[in-house]
């Protein structure tokens, strides 16, 4: 076996996925923690230490406590290379985490314990399934009170239409949580001390049979509760079937507390071993086999100015095929010219490391002088493909933005074209007006914050901004229409995007239909596939 198919196989490439504060940033630094990766975990909302989570690396992330842009994050841990991709909870920035999806060849989602499903997690339950993407599903925060676990099974099972498979087991919870019981080896993991502790715990086995042992760990009546349990879920649960967890059609479920490192190495380890290689991926009418020998990629992610020092652009990339070899000249097919991938680098959320080669399922950095798009194949010079391209999300929030310094259109101007090309927003104008107004169109208004906030920070523009009153986008198809000469409402705006497409902004869907009924041969469309 050749050292690259060695290199393929060990290699695993997850996405973590959530409703806001469910946990999922905690879980990730507690993940890094037991890969050697960092020394001290971060708190994210920095109460309980000064530091804050590796992966939220962005100023107004560690002001606000939340996840803002997807981080990447790579570690060994026991002969695999993992890549971890941490995305943004909040609804707010669901564009950017369907992008890093695409990126990933499995999910792992996380849910509070005591409340459930949110409306987030089913959103992004959706992308997956769309995608067959294997989930794998932490309930998190048992060390607080919690919903019964049947309760929250029964949930995922009717919401998702999927089948769970509980790999370990809740011994109480709140003040009562004493850890979890091992359903493969049927083991107590009792853990002796509870502590918001940075160090690995220490598990105590014992085995179900062992009653004296048991009561004295957890307690007669949570003994009881457990062995009924566990017979019941012995007699009544779903069989285990690893083709169908690998098909996304059955979620292994574990449960644990992130904060206090209850059940984390456990699901680690579960998780690898359930857990793909890289997957094969579509081309067009061609499957690009990750074990392959030719080198290729794509672009799911771009981000400026992670390095304030160089006020830089990053393009993150998914390797799919093959091994990566820095300083080898490649093919970037939107572009239709040979090139050099500059400063190949592996990441640590901002942290970064100049690489001379990585495989298949590695997410690798590289310096972007400003030619790459979403979605854009790099590839082997003689291969030539074109992996399918990632639709944008049509922004539901509209708002005219302005320099307030007259002097800074540069500045102004540089600032937002960079921000809109990393996907967070669309930027649209009126054509033949001279209006100066950048209309800006996001899928939730957070985004319209942080626009503000890096346009001030990262560029020293301070801007004006006002609510517009649209509601819906549509691209026009037609290449011969006038868009002048259509029969529109009066509140439709006709605007153009960056590219140059045609596009009107309607303020509800009953003016949608009014232009489509009014213009018979006008044909529009939802996503700009470009």
């Amino acid at each position: 076996m050749s050292d690259m198919i060695k290199e393929i196989q060990r290699r695993r490439t997850f996405a973590i996925i959530s409703h806001p504060d469910a946990g999922k940033t905690t879980l990730t630094e507690k993940l890094l923690l037991y890969g050697g990766a960092i020394q001290l975990a971060g708190s994210v909302k920095g109460k309980a230490t000064a530091r804050h989570a590796v992966s939220d690396w962005m100023e107004l992330e560690k002001q606000r406590g939340i996840s803002i842009s997807s981080s990447v994050m790579q570690f060994e841990y026991n002969g695999y290379c993992i890549n971890i991709l941490d995305t943004p909870g909040h609804q707010d920035f669901s564009e950017d985490t369907y992008r890093t999806l695409m990126a990933a060849d499995s999910a792992v989602m996380v849910i509070d314990a005591a409340k459930g499903i949110e409306p987030q997690t089913r959103k992004l339950f959706k992308i997956c399934a769309m995608r067959n993407i294997p989930i794998f599903t932490f309930i998190n925060k048992l060390d607080r009170e919690a919903r019964s676990p049947y309760d929250l099974m029964e949930e995922l099972e009717q919401e998702f239409g999927i089948g769970t498979y509980p790999i370990n087991w809740p011994i109480g919870c709140g003040i009562d949580f004493k850890g979890v019981y091992d359903r493969e080896k049927r083991e107590i993991l009792a853990f002796s001390e509870f502590h918001r502790g940075q160090d690995k715990i220490k598990a105590i086995e014992c085995s179900l049979d062992d009653t004296e042992m048991l009561d004295e760990l957890i307690g007669p009546k949570l003994r009881a509760t457990l062995c009924d349990d566990v017979e019941l879920l012995d007699g009544a649960g779903y069989e285990f079937d690893i083709d169908l967890v690998r098909e996304g059609k059955l979620s292994p479920v574990f449960f644990g507390s992130a904060l206090n490192n209850f059940g984390i190495e456990p699901f680690l380890e579960s998780f690898l071993d359930m857990t793909m290689p890289p997957l094969p991926r579509k081309a067009g009418e061609e499957t690009v086999d990750p074990f392959c020998d030719k080198f290729s990629a794509f672009v799911f992610k771009i981000q400026a100015n992670m390095n304030k020092a160089h006020r830089d652009r990053i393009a993150f990339m998914r390797i799919c095929s093959g091994k990566f070899e820095r300083d080898k000249e490649y093919y970037h097919v939107q572009g239709g010219k040979p090139i050099r991938l500059a400063q190949p680098q592996q990441l640590m959320a901002q942290e970064r490391a100049i690489i001379n080669e990585a495989y298949a399922g590695d997410i690798i950095g590289v310096f972007d002088p400003g030619i790459f798009s979403i979605g854009d194949t790099i590839c082997d010079k003689t291969m030539k493909v074109e992996f399918e391209g990632i639709p944008t999300f049509a922004p539901e929030i509209f708002a005219g933005v302005e320099r307030i310094d007259t002097m800074k259109r540069k500045q102004f101007e540089k600032g937002i074209m960079q921000i809109a090309q990393e996907g967070a927003i669309q930027i649209f104008h009126e054509p033949y007006t001279g209006v100066e107004e950048i209309i800006v169109g996001v899928v939730g208004i957070l985004q319209l914050e942080v626009l503000e906030y890096r346009l001030k920070n990262e560029y020293g523009v301070d801007v004006r901004r006002r609510s517009m009153p649209y509601e819906v986008v549509r691209w026009i198809e037609n290449e011969d229409i006038n868009p002048n000469d259509l029969n529109l409402t009066s509140d439709t705006k006709w605007v153009q995007d960056f590219k140059g497409n045609n596009l009107l902004l309607f303020t509800s869907e009953w003016c949608v239909n009014w232009a489509l009924t009014k213009n018979p041969d006008l044909r529009l469309r939802e996503f700009n596939r470009d």
